[in-house]
């Protein structure tokens, strides 16, 4: 935990003292590093025979999470959309 730590803040520091300079390939770099983090991260995930073999609880679980979020959001911006557009009227009447 240190070392990440230490690495990120070695990282500000470079970061900080170079800031003038124009690092063009270093977006490129990053894409390129974190698809291959998640590449290994899926390697690891396929290896693992108890994710794979609760991937039927996970996805019926993540599906639940999911619709109840989306649920959870359309109500309240209907509620919101009814309190703002209430106001708005109130408003013109008086």
């Amino acid at each position: 935990m240190f070392i990440a730590i230490g690495f990120m803040v070695l990282g500000s520091v470079f970061g900080f003292l170079l800031r003038k300079k124009e690092f063009r390939i270093i977006s490129k770099i990053i894409t390129l590093l974190i698809w291959l983090l998640l590449f290994i991260l899926g390697l690891e995930v396929g290896a693992n025979h108890q994710i794979i073999s609760g991937l039927t609880n996970l996805g019926i679980e993540a599906l639940f999470i999911s619709l109840a979020a989306v649920l959870g959001s359309a109500l309240a911006a209907l509620l919101l959309w009814k309190r703002v557009n209430g106001k708005k009227k109130r408003f013109h009447e008086e």
